[in-house]
């Protein structure tokens, strides 16, 4: 018996790395995948189904449930064909994992506005459509009074939670997946749908070709355990998408054998003054938080010097 026995997953970007990992180990639990990837170019260009219906002629061949899709995630119409693909081959929907990505890089001067906003259009755009239509065809199910328990997995990144130079593109939009996943997992748990996030740390295409982190993370010639194998991220995707699990609006980093919780934008100091800012006030107070000058994290300040210790 597997842990995800019955259960319909389509994984977004499932013809390499992560998320070919995501899809097997999904096939490995008992789920029917639906493999979703344009099977083209690290920076969006070109197509061929050739990756997704190797990994679901991998899933047939060990005896699993899976058919290939070789959809956009980034259109209107490519997003709502993936879920339909699921519903009318398996008939249901029970998980969604937002993988598909591209990248690419540049520095703020020299990024051009379509490197812009075709990262925007498959990361952002992309797994809002994906979620638009999963959340259309369970909230249907739920107002018909069926049970609904289902899970959306997105994908941000460590670029999104703590930015990277030269992906001004590729991190604000991760770091918009991890929100929209929150604010997802607010408005869809009505109907019994679940979302939460995850930046994995694995091997792919985008880190190998990432300068400074691609002679990193070779295998290790050892035979020990390889921190950076992609199918160490699964396990926790697998987890997110079982019937029963409760873990809805967080955000986990993921990578080795190492997993960590991130929380949403929280207040680290708090300055309150008595009436309007004055600019030298502002210089000393908040100017000093940036050379550590001041040591108070909540303190009021008034016509003499701050004051007070608190723990907001």
């Amino acid at each position: 018996m597997g842990h995800l026995d019955g259960r319909v997953i389509v994984v977004t970007g499932a013809g390499r790395g992560v998320g070919r990992e995501h899809a097997l180990r999904f096939a490995e639990e008992g789920a029917s995948v639906v493999v979703n990837d344009l099977g083209g170019e690290q920076d969006g260009s070109g197509g061929n189904v050739g990756p997704a219906q190797e990994v679901v002629d991998e899933i047939v061949g060990m005896g699993g449930k899976a058919i290939a899709n070789g959809d956009s995630v980034a259109t209107w119409e490519g997003a709502k064909a993936i879920i339909d693909c699921a519903v009318d081959t398996f008939g249901d929907l029970h998980g969604l994992v937002n993988n598909a990505g591209i990248l690419r890089d540049r520095m703020l001067v020299s990024m051009s506005e379509e490197d812009f906003d075709s990262v925007i259009n498959v990361h952002l755009k992309g797994t809002w459509l994906m979620m638009k239509h999963a959340s259309a065809h369970w909230r249907e199910k739920a107002k018909a009074g069926e049970e609904v328990k289902a899970s959306i997995v997105n994908t941000s990144s460590t670029s999104g939670l703590h930015s990277n130079i030269g992906q001004g593109n590729y991190g604000p939009a991760k770091s918009a997946i991890a929100t929209l996943s929150i604010i997802g997992a607010r408005e869809l748990g009505r109907y019994g749908v679940r979302v939460n996030a995850i930046a994995p740390s694995a091997r792919t295409r985008m880190t190998l070709s990432t300068p400074g982190l691609g002679e990193r993370i070779g295998e290790p010639e050892d035979g020990s355990f390889d921190q950076w194998d992609p199918a160490n991220i699964s396990p926790l995707i697998a987890w997110l998408c079982t019937e029963n699990c409760q873990a809805t609006a967080q955000v986990y980093w993921v990578g080795g054998n190492e997993i960590a919780r991130y929380l949403e934008w929280s207040r680290a100091d708090v300055a309150k003054t008595d009436g309007r800012w004055e600019i030298d006030d502002l210089e000393r107070v908040v100017g000093g938080w940036e050379t550590g000058h001041v040591e108070s994290r909540s303190i009021l300040v008034t016509d003499t010097e701050p004051y007070g210790r608190g723990t907001n």
